[in-house]
């Protein structure tokens, strides 16, 4: 079980976080204080995702671990696809074999067309077929200045976050027509809807990508293949050390009403739903996990 965090809201009084810093991003959860709880307490699986076969980006820790790990209490076998953070992968690795299930791991970089291809290969090598599909891994560069926006991070921003959606989707859409219980999840993020000053470029594809869901989900409803999305709020993950600044660190998740930042567990569950039979009539729907933050559009 994952450390206890003290961010919280206790008798009414925002908690911070700790401040802290990585070099680079995406980053690593071994490294962090406190590090994000993907699970708390004991959580008995239902067999919801019994025999299923999922992909998952972004998949050794934060919100991609918490997934990984729930979906294999619930009878999935998981393949985490990972960026360069071979620790916390192969802890995730050992966390879903912990729970009787098997767990492939594939490395590199989400942005290229041609490691999508890769993982599709090394999926069905390995497991003959994909039920699922979890589009989750993203990287942001926050700018203040609009104006010092980087060719260079813009590319990579909608490299990873948008073009990757388009690129593993294309790949595995022959397996997932094949199979009976289809189901693509994205995350996308509350910045989608109220925008971030110094994430404009990470807010649009994120945008992007509650677009590409709603289209996708059209498109594909013909085969029987379900397309939703998640749009956490302000999630405890590596993401966050990795890329800000220390004092922005400390105030993380403060200004949202439940005072805090979320868990990865907390986040996980909808994921289970909108890939389990449990949400067999929903499809091109956002489900927003974001302490308390009032959503339109």
């Amino acid at each position: 079980m994952a450390n206890k965090s003290k961010q919280s809201q206790v008798n009414g009084v925002k908690q911070t976080n700790p401040p802290q810093t990585q070099d680079s991003q995406p980053g690593h959860e071994h490294r962090m204080h406190p590090r994000p709880e993907f699970e708390r307490g004991k959580y008995n699986g239902s067999e919801k995702l019994s025999g299923a076969i999922a992909v998952i980006t972004g998949g050794d820790s934060g919100i991609g671990r918490a997934v990984s790990v729930l979906f294999a209490k619930e009878g999935a076998d998981v393949v985490v696809v990972y960026l360069s953070e071979d620790k916390d992968a192969q802890h995730t690795k050992t966390l879903v074999e912990g729970e009787g299930q098997r767990c492939l791991l594939v490395k590199g970089d989400i942005g290229s067309k041609e490691f999508s291809k890769e993982i599709v290969a090394k999926t069905i090598e390995e497991f003959g077929r994909i039920d699922i599909l979890v589009n989750n891994a993203a990287e942001q560069h926050p700018q203040d200045d609009f104006l010092e926006i980087r060719e260079e991070d813009l590319i990579k921003t909608f490299s990873t976050n948008i073009f990757s959606f388009f690129y593993l989707t294309q790949e595995c859409l022959p397996s997932l027509k094949k199979s009976n219980r289809a189901a693509i999840v994205n995350t996308t993020s509350v910045t989608a809807y109220r925008g971030s000053p110094s994430l404009i470029d990470y807010s649009s594809t994120k945008g992007a990508i509650v677009s590409f869901t709603r289209s996708l989900s059209q498109n594909l409803v013909k085969f029987g293949i379900r397309v939703n999305a998640v749009a956490p709020g302000p999630i405890w993950t590596p993401l966050i050390p990795s890329t800000f600044e220390a004092e922005k660190v400390r105030e993380f998740g403060s200004d949202v009403p439940m005072g805090r930042p979320g868990q990865p567990f907390e986040c996980a569950p909808t994921y289970v739903y909108l890939a389990s039979n449990d949400s067999s009539y929903v499809t091109g729907q956002v489900l927003h996990v974001n302490g308390g933050e009032i959503i339109n559009g």
